[in-house]
């Protein structure tokens, strides 16, 4: 919460959580919000240009373009998200419980992992997809097979230098469950950095679903997605040439407002652990420096015995 608390004070990362704001609105209320119906086809204005009835135009099917954007949105959107829960659900979780697996299960893991990011996301979810058929859900899942390896291994590397931790090895000595050490000393120092993961898994998570739907993978058309629009537009360029313009800029706007967003946070969590470093040194510090003149002030005071004694400090010899 720390972490997060300081990057909403940095000016680029409230523009960029504008701009998501703007697009988790289109996404959960685009379909709604939408002029007309996305599916509707107008054959009299075919590749119509933007006017007072269509504002972003027509497509080849004479199909409301700003409709088809709005309604899009969600779905693309949502995949992603989709996406991103899956790989979050199967990494992170793993990631912590693999601290306390021992050598023998740590090393299966890792051998699993690293044989998951040899896989190409494309053409892992077109082998997904022909499998388990062409449906959104289908696609997703196998892109967040693709994509926990990223929550895994960041998760485990965070966990494993909190593992060893005196609080950790204090709290285990006073007979805390190996559960309630992940869950309260561990999980809230992981936290932050599977947030900066989370947003860059977003980003690469929405130019794949993108991807997929630029090639008809994962929606059944004619439901429109920003990859989809993108695909139907290219084929009319010397007609439209603007076409691809409106999704181009979604995607682009979003992504980029993702990987802002997660450097910001990175920035933020990298200060937040130096400060708090800072702060404990300069606590022991103080605390040792405190001790030092405590003993000093308890120390008996010393009683000078050399030739160098004061003259009040000598004692007289009988006459």
């Amino acid at each position: 919460m720390n972490t997060l608390r300081t990057a909403l004070r940095v000016p680029v990362a409230r523009a960029a959580q504008a701009v998501l704001a703007v697009v988790l609105l289109l996404a959960l209320f685009g379909g709604w919000i939408a002029p007309t119906d996305p599916l509707a086809q107008d054959t009299a204005h075919i590749l119509g240009g933007p006017g007072a009835d269509h504002l972003l135009g027509t497509d080849y099917l004479g199909r409301d373009v700003l409709s088809r954007l709005l309604t899009g949105t969600g779905l693309s959107v949502l995949a992603a998200v989709e996406a991103v829960a899956v790989a979050a659900l199967l990494g992170v979780v793993p990631g912590l419980l693999s601290v306390r697996f021992g050598s023998a299960g740590s090393w299966l893991a890792l051998r699993a992992v690293d044989s998951l990011m040899t896989l190409p996301f494309t053409l892992f979810a077109i082998a997904a997809v022909g499998l388990l058929g062409n449906g959104l859900h289908q696609a997703m899942l196998a892109l967040g097979v693709l994509l926990s390896p990223l929550f895994f291994r960041v998760t485990r590397a965070a966990a494993l230098g909190l593992d060893r931790a005196q609080y950790v090895e204090a709290a285990e000595l006073m007979g805390a469950s190996r559960a309630w050490i992940l869950r309260v000393h561990i999980w809230r120092k992981v936290l932050p950095t599977v947030a900066v993961t989370t947003a860059h898994a977003l980003a690469t998570g929405l130019l794949t679903v993108s991807s997929l739907t630029f090639l008809g993978i994962g929606v059944q058309p004619p439901a429109p997605t920003w990859g989809g629009m993108l695909a139907s537009d290219l084929g009319f360029l010397a007609q439209q040439p603007w076409a691809p313009i409106p999704p181009a800029v979604l995607i682009m706007l979003t992504v980029g407002a993702l990987n802002l967003l997660a450097d910001v946070l990175a920035d933020a969590d990298r200060t937040g652990a130096a400060t708090t470093a800072r702060t404990r040194r300069t606590a022991a510090a103080e605390r040792a420096g405190s001790g030092a003149a405590a003993r000093a002030q308890d120390a008996p005071e010393p009683v000078s015995t050399g030739p160098d004694r004061k003259e009040h400090d000598r004692v007289p010899h009988p006459a």
